[in-house]
């Protein structure tokens, strides 16, 4: 689908041409991602950048990168400035990622007396649903005992929560997945090669967009928050404002999990140390 950009003095002027160097766009991109989602994008990405941006242009039916910065600066242009976005955000994931933190959500739900509320969790950057449905498969081993629990589930990326809801994998994605889990609450997909995660499952987390840097409409409290391999691409400042507002979200005696490349020691908080990126409000 081609998309039309403010370009040659005409709103009509469309893309026409591929291939256009990076250099004299960088630091309007940077910008623009920056105040968009309060990634700081440094020097080391310029060749990522020029990558998908130009592979974007090209399925917009071609152009320069110049008239598509331009484009998504204007009003026209605000859901591509989106998908701009969404296009220079890194998703990596997979199953029980840095698992000391699904141990320790285990012994959590060991400790909670008989008949506490259920547990209220927020994967926030969950990318396409690996971590929210890890948390889930906990929380369902421990349903035996009561309601286990609501996950909520936000990304910026849309792309990315399309795939999450599905709850479709290939066989590979689930490798780190426990053989008794998998049994349990994976299925074979229609495609050869594909899981597909259990109904049931799926209807324990709630997926939803939500910008970071912008409001949220839910009130809390949670009791653990995994924020995890989100704030590496923010700035101090940011990530302090980060880390403040989500301790606001926590209920007393609530966890916050960060990422083991992430540390909060030179950011001023509320939150207690517990253990390598674990913190308690």
């Amino acid at each position: 689908m081609r998309t039309p950009v403010q370009a040659g003095g005409s709103p009509e002027t469309r893309i026409e041409t591929v291939g256009d160097p990076l250099e004299g766009q960088f630091d309007t991109i940077a910008r623009l991602l920056y105040e968009t989602s309060g990634i700081a994008l440094n020097e080391s990405k310029r060749q990522l950048v020029h990558s998908r941006l130009t592979r974007r242009i090209r399925q917009l039916g071609g152009g320069t990168l110049r008239d598509y910065v331009a484009f998504v600066q204007t009003p026209k242009g605000r859901e591509e400035l989106t998908e701009m976005v969404d296009l220079l955000t890194t998703n990596k994931t997979s199953f029980f990622r840095e698992s000391v933190h699904f141990d320790f959500l285990r012994g959590l739900l060991e400790s909670r007396p008989s008949g506490s509320p259920r547990m209220t969790i927020w994967s926030a950057g969950c990318s396409s649903g690996e971590e929210p449905y890890s948390i889930a498969m906990v929380l369902a081993e421990h349903g035996a005992r009561g309601s286990p629990g609501r996950i909520l589930a936000t990304d910026l990326s849309e792309r990315v929560l399309e795939r999450a809801r599905r709850g479709i994998y290939g066989e590979d994605q689930v490798a780190e997945v426990p053989g008794p889990l998998r049994d349990r609450y994976l299925a074979a997909g229609v495609e050869s090669g594909t899981c597909k995660v259990d109904p049931a499952l799926r209807r324990m987390v709630r997926f939803g967009r939500l910008n970071l840097m912008g409001s949220w409409p839910m009130k809390g409290p949670f009791d653990v928050i995994f924020c995890r391999n989100v704030m590496i691409y923010f700035d101090p400042p940011t990530r302090e404002r980060l880390v403040n507002r989500m301790a606001g979200l926590l209920a007393p005696g609530g966890h916050l999990f960060v990422g083991h490349s992430e540390s909060l020691s030179s950011l001023s908080h509320p939150l207690q140390y517990v253990q390598p990126a674990t913190y308690r409000r």
